[in-house]
């Protein structure tokens, strides 16, 4: 095993020696340009901050039993190093709006317990994009909930994102 010392990135990263040390270098450049060393700033570095930057941003448009649609303008604060929407916000967005549209068919007695949430990342929502976003009751039970939620580009109606929630619905704590 060696050691990394290239960049702040990877720092004494141990290294298997059968790696190639151009392959190294290729790492810690690339991690460098991520931006992984950078510190996060004060604003950013508390609990829950990504709902301070989508929670500017984020719309809702309609609202019935089982669905919810909603709008978002995609600003800096929530892009990754290529340009687009970065997967941690398409999650969190995704999150709050499954949550949003269980709870029209879930009723307040009952906890949510966000135990799955799939994303598959289908094309960018490149900076100043307008994309709306649909969620969907698939099923909901006594125990469980499923909840679509598409990510479409306004402009030209492709499909962005696809996302879908399972909840366990539990009954309210009575402690």
């Amino acid at each position: 095993m060696s050691t990394i010392k290239e960049s702040p990135a990877v720092a004494a990263a141990s290294v298997s020696s059968d790696v190639p040390t151009e392959y190294c270098e290729a790492i810690a450049e690339f991690l460098k340009r991520m931006g992984v060393a950078l510190t996060i700033k004060p604003q950013h570095n508390v609990d829950d901050s990504f709902s301070n930057l989508i929670g500017g941003g984020l719309k809702v448009t309609s609202v019935e039993r089982g669905k919810i649609s909603c709008f978002l303008h995609v600003k800096a604060p929530i892009l990754n190093s290529y340009g687009g929407m970065h997967g941690g916000a398409v999650g969190a967005v995704a999150e709050r709006v499954a949550i949003a549209c269980a709870r029209t068919v879930v009723g307040d007695d009952k906890d949510l317990f966000l135990g799955e949430l799939g994303l598959s990342y289908l094309s960018a929502a490149p900076h100043n994009a307008e994309v709306i976003i649909d969620g969907n009751v698939v099923r909901s039970g006594r125990n469980i909930t499923v909840v679509a939620v598409n990510f479409r580009l306004k402009d030209s109606g492709r499909l962005a994102f696809l996302t879908r929630a399972t909840f366990y619905n539990m009954p309210m704590s009575s402690l």
